[in-house]
C-alpha cells in the first residue's frame, strides 16, 4: 500500500477496541514494530494523536504504510502472541534478543518399559518428559553423568535396545543397569527411574529419605549388596547437594539487566532441582532509549515464547504489567509462576552473583566489539568503500574429488557471525570438480533470493577463490538483478601462508596485498575460515549420505524398503555393519539368506 492511501484517522477510526497484536507494516511489507493491547483502538490511536517522545517510535510512524491486526479474546493471549510475532518477524524497531540457537533439554522417555534417559534439543513431544531448559550443552552432560551414575538408566536408542544379546560397555563401567538383556526387572527399573525424576525436580531430600529406608530393609535382609549400591547412592546424592547447590531454590531463573556504556544486557541465572546450572547473557538489538523495565518486559516475553517457565522468575526490578506477565506464564507452564523482584537469603546472593557475571560479559562484549568495528572500519578503508560495511557474505566450495559438492553462505554483521542467516546449496548439474560452476550456481541461487526479499543484500560479497571464481559471481549477482554489492575474492599467496592473501577485485589487474596486521585481513580471513568450515561440515553430511546409500544399494535383493527397514532397526549403517547375521535376520523381511549376503558385502 503506497503512503498516499493509507489514512492513519480513517483507520483508526474503524479499529475494534478489544485487546489484540498490531503490526506496523512499512511500504515493502516489511514488519516495522509489532505491539500487542488492552485496547487496540486506544492504543493503535496513540501513535498518532501526539508525539510520543522517542525518536525511534516517531522513526517508526513516518515510515507506516499499512496496520496488521490480529484480535484476541484476552490481553494474556495478546501478550503470548505478541512475544511470538516479534520472534518470528524480528522487527527493528521492537527490541529483539539475538538468540541463535535452541536451548538443550534432558529428557526420560515415555513411550517405552524401559525409559531412555538422553540430550534432546528441539520439539517437546509427550509421552516423554523433558526438564531444563539447560543454558548450554555442558551442563546438560554434567547432569546425565551424574544421573548414569546414580541411577544406572539407559542411554542407548530404542533400536540398539532391541538387538543386544549381552550387556554392553556401559554396564561394565557400571553406567547402565543392562535391561535390555533382563539384568533388571521392570519394577525395580521404574522405581530408579522415579528417583532419577525426584532428583531432577529438586526433591533431593525425599530422594535421601527413600534410599535410606531401602538401605536399611536391604540390610535388614541381609542383602549386604543392594544395601552398599543404597549407600553409594546416598553419599554421591550429598556430594551433589553439596556441590553448587542453591540453598532453599529449587526451581528458578534469576534475571537481571544492566545497561553501561551504551551497550544494554540481560543476564540469566539458571537454578534447576536446587541445583546451579550456569549463566547466559543477551545483548538486545533495537534498544536505544527504551528504559530497563521496557527492555526487560520484551525479555520475559520472547524468553519463555519457547521455553517452560519455572515457578519463580526473580528479577532485579518488577517488570511492566507484572501481573498480567504472571497469568500468562502460569496458562503456559500448567503450573503458578511468580515473578518476585524484592528478596532475600539465597535468592539474593543468586541474583548477586547473575549480576556479577553479566557484568564480566558486559566487560568482555565493549572489549571484542570496539575489536570488531575496527575490523569493519579497516576493510572498508582497505576495499576503498565510502562507507563502513555492516554486512558480509561468503561462499566457499567443498568436496573430494568432485563427489557430494556442496556451497556454504556463512553472514557476518556488526554483531560477528550471525548463524541464523547462514545457508548451505547442494549442487545440481555441476560437472565434478568444476568449482566455477559451483560457484556460480551458488552466488545465483541466493541472490535470487535475496532479489526476492529473503534477506538484506550485503554490502560486501567474499568469494574464497582467485580471479575466475571472482568472474563468476560478478556474472551470478548481474544476472540475479542486485546491484550496490562489493565483489571481492580472496586468494592464499603462492607458499600459501596465512597472511600473504591476495584481494582481487573486478576490473582491477593487480590483486591487493594487505599486511598480515591489517584488521581487515583479519575479519576477511575469519569469515573466509567460517564459511571453509561450514562448507565442509556439510560436504561430510552428503557424503556420508551417499555413501551409506551406494553400499546397501550394492547387495542384490536389498530393496529400497527394506534397506529402510534395515537402518531404522539398527540406528545406522555402522551398526548394520557390526551384526552379526542372527541380528541381522531378526529384521522383518530380511531372510536368513539375504542375512548372510549383507554380512558377507560388510566383512569379506
Amino acid at each position: 500500500m503506497s503512503e498516499s492511501t493509507f489514512n492513519p484517522k480513517r483507520f483508526v477510526s474503524g479499529l475494534t477496541s478489544r485487546p489484540g497484536v498490531y503490526q506496523m507494516l512499512g511500504a515493502d511489507g516489511e514488519v516495522l514494530y509489532v505491539g500487542k493491547a488492552k485496547n487496540l483502538k486506544k492504543r493503535v490511536a496513540s501513535y498518532f494523536l501526539r508525539a510520543s517522545g522517542s525518536a525511534r517510535i516517531e522513526s517508526m510512524v513516518d515510515q507506516i504504510h499499512d496496520i496488521a491486526i490480529n484480535i484476541t479474546d484476552t490481553e494474556n493471549q495478546a501478550l503470548l502472541l505478541e512475544s511470538s510475532l516479534i520472534k518470528k518477524h524480528r522487527p527493528r524497531y521492537n527490541i529483539v534478543f539475538r538468540d541463535d540457537k535452541s536451548y538443550p533439554y534432558l529428557v526420560i522417555t515415555g513411550n517405552h518399559p524401559y525409559p531412555r534417559i538422553r540430550f534432546h534439543r528441539g520439539s517437546r513431544k509427550k509421552p516423554h518428559r523433558y526438564f531444563g531448559p539447560y543454558p548450554n550443552a555442558g551442563s546438560v552432560r554434567r547432569t546425565l553423568d551424574s544421573l548414569q551414575k546414580l541411577f544406572n538408566l539407559r542411554p542407548c536408542s530404542d533400536s540398539f535396545f532391541a538387538n543386544r544379546s549381552r550387556p554392553c560397555l556401559q554396564h561394565q563401567i557400571k553406567r547402565c543397569s543392562a535391561p535390555c538383556v533382563g539384568a533388571i526387572s521392570e519394577a525395580d527399573y521404574a522405581n530408579d527411574v522415579a528417583d532419577a525424576v525426584r532428583l531432577l525436580e529438586g526433591k533431593s531430600e525425599i530422594l535421601v529419605g527413600k534410599l535410606t529406608a531401602r538401605m536399611e530393609a536391604a540390610s535388614a535382609a541381609l542383602d549386604f549388596e543392594q544395601a552398599a549400591r543404597y549407600r553409594d547412592q546416598i553419599a554421591a546424592l550429598r556430594t551433589i547437594q553439596g556441590s553448587g547447590a542453591a540453598g532453599t531454590v529449587d526451581d528458578a531463573d534469576f534475571i537481571v539487566v544492566e545497561q553501561r556504556a551504551g551497550l544494554h544486557a540481560v543476564g540469566v541465572g539458571t537454578v534447576r532441582g536446587g541445583q546451579h546450572l550456569g549463566y547466559q547473557s543477551f545483548f538486545p538489538k533495537g534498544v536505544a532509549d527504551s528504559p530497563s523495565g521496557e527492555v526487560l518486559t520484551a525479555f520475559l516475553g520472547q524468553y519463555y515464547a519457547e521455553r517452560m517457565p519455572p515457578r519463580e522468575i526473580v528479577v532485579t526490578e518488577a517488570p511492566e504489567e507484572v501481573e498480567l506477565l504472571e497469568e500468562a506464564f502460569t496458562t503456559v507452564a500448567g503450573h503458578r509462576v511468580r515473578i518476585k523482584a524484592r528478596v532475600r537469603g539465597s535468592r539474593s546472593r543468586v541474583l548477586k552473583a547473575a549480576h556479577d557475571s553479566l557484568q564480566e560479559a558486559i566487560t568482555a562484549r565493549l572489549i571484542q566489539g570496539e575489536a570488531l568495528a575496527a575490523r569493519y572500519q579497516s576493510l572498508g578503508e582497505l576495499l576503498t568503500l565510502e562507507d563502513t560495511p555492516t554486512r558480509l557474505e561468503c561462499f566457499d566450495i567443498s568436496h573430494t574429488r568432485g563427489e557430494s559438492p556442496v556451497a556454504s553462505c556463512v553472514v557476518f554483521d556488526e554483531e560477528g557471525p550471525l548463524k541464523s542467516a547462514y545457508r548451505r546449496f547442494n549442487m545440481k548439474d555441476v560437472t565434478p570438480g568444476d568449482d566455477y560452476a559451483a560457484i556460480r550456481q551458488a552466488v545465483l541461487r541466493r541472490f535470487r533470493r535475496l532479489k526476492e526479499g529473503e534477506a538484506p543484500v550485503p554490502d560486501v560479497l567474499l568469494i574464497d577463490g582467485g580471479k575466475g571464481q571472482l568472474a563468476q559471481a560478478v556474472d551470478a549477482v548481474n544476472e540475479a538483478g542486485v546491484s550496490g554489492v562489493t565483489i571481492i575474492s580472496v586468494a592464499k599467496g603462492s607458499d600459501r601462508r596465512v597472511g600473504m592473501e591476495q584481494i582481487f577485485r573486478p576490473g582491477a589487474s593487480v590483486p591487493l596485498r594487505p599486511a598480515a596486521d591489517d584488521p581487515g585481513l583479519h575479519l576477511i580471513q575469519q569469515i573466509r575460515d567460517e564459511a571453509h568450515r561450514f562448507a565442509i561440515e556439510g560436504h561430510r553430511g552428503q557424503r556420508g549420505k551417499a555413501r551409506k546409500q551406494s553400499v546397501l544399494e550394492e547387495i542384490e535383493g536389498l530393496g529400497p524398503r527394506r534397506r529402510q527397514a534395515l537402518l531404522r532397526s539398527f540406528g545406522g549403517l555402522q551398526r548394520v555393519e557390526r551384526a552379526g547375521v542372527d541380528e541381522l535376520a531378526r529384521v522383518e523381511g530380511i531372510s536368513r539368506t539375504l542375512a548372510q549376503r549383507i554380512y558377507d558385502r560388510f566383512h569379506s
